[in-house]
């Protein structure tokens, strides 16, 4: 099961976490703050971010990556998947449940 991260500007962090679980996309949703250094436009930019760790399922991923370019403020988000080898077999079952429960 997929774990993703995302960053976000922190003003727009917390309705794209609350959007996420809302629409049962992901179970769960951690918000880190941090400072981010990258090019863009051919200058190099420094700004605070929240990131944002994403607990999904397989079966909903692809839609939590439509979902988040449709509400993400930035022109190119940052969305990347991680793949779990190894995860608690109890957590692994309410992640599902959370996902995919009425």
């Amino acid at each position: 099961m997929p774990t993703v991260y995302i960053t976000a500007p922190p003003d727009a962090a917390d309705e794209l976490a609350e959007t996420l679980v809302g629409d049962r996309l992901a179970a769960c949703v951690n918000r880190l703050s941090t400072t981010s250094t990258y090019r863009w436009d051919g200058e190099i930019q420094q700004d605070e971010e929240a990131v944002l760790l994403a607990k999904t399922t397989e079966e909903v991923y692809d839609d939590l990556v439509t979902r988040v370019r449709e509400v993400h403020p930035y022109d190119v988000p940052c969305i990347e998947r991680f793949d779990e080898s190894d995860v608690l077999e109890s957590f692994a079952d309410w992640r599902a449940d959370s996902v995919a429960g009425q």
